[in-house]
């Protein structure tokens, strides 16, 4: 299956959910679902259509994590399994799979205002993983790595308004970073309360259950 190549704010409008595809604009007033949220109300999930299933609903879980994330349909199942395969609850060491990416550290560290942006820089070769240039979004980081950017792309004019806007970024508590040197490191795996609420991980592990 393709990427999906179409509006992002009209995904979230299919979820009737923020997804957070367009960085900083979904948390403001330009949201186009904040807009239609405030003076129309959110279009519930039933309207003008038949009463959803609870397979359609399950479906819309998962897809809604997987656009999130921004993972293909066959990446996505594949990690699914090595979440079955892993000790543990599966729903808990999916989320945590799908954070170790590259690309959404990336993202976490501040780097960029989406995923998507995040997925080009690392595809680009811009960033350095304990030394070694990696140009693999689905790369997966482990405790202790040093995440930074490589010394060419440090002149780039994208670089400069990054490290200037970097003091208002948040990280999670699972991440580290060096403003000064714009580099990051991984301090441990993250846990169940360092990654962001609104996805039904029962309803996304009894989908592949059936």
């Amino acid at each position: 299956m393709a990427r999906y190549t179409g509006a992002d704010c009209r995904l979230c409008r299919r979820f009737g959910d923020k997804l957070m595809l367009k960085g900083e604009k979904c948390s403001t007033p330009k949201c186009p679902l904040e807009k239609r949220s405030t003076s129309f109300g959110r279009r519930p999930l039933t309207r003008g259509r038949s009463r959803v299933s609870e397979r359609g609903l399950q479906l819309r879980e998962k897809q809604k994590l997987r656009f999130s994330y921004g993972v293909l349909e066959r990446q996505f199942r594949r990690v699914f399994v090595e979440a079955k395969k892993s000790p543990g609850t599966t729903g808990e060491n999916l989320l945590v799979l799908l954070e170790r990416r590259l690309d959404n550290v990336i993202y976490r560290l501040g780097f960029a205002d989406s995923r998507a942006q995040a997925r080009q820089i690392v595809r680009h070769g811009h960033i350095i993983v304990n030394g070694h240039k990696t140009d693999i979004p689905s790369f997966l980081v482990k405790s202790g790595d040093v995440v930074k950017w490589r010394e060419a792309s440090a002149k780039t004019e994208y670089y400069k308004r990054v490290a200037e806007e970097i003091e208002e970024k948040f990280i999670p508590d699972w991440l580290s970073l060096d403003k000064e040197s714009m580099t990051g490191r991984v301090l441990n795996l993250p846990g169940k309360d360092d990654i962001e609420a609104g996805f039904n991980v029962k309803a996304i592990v009894e989908y592949y259950s059936r």
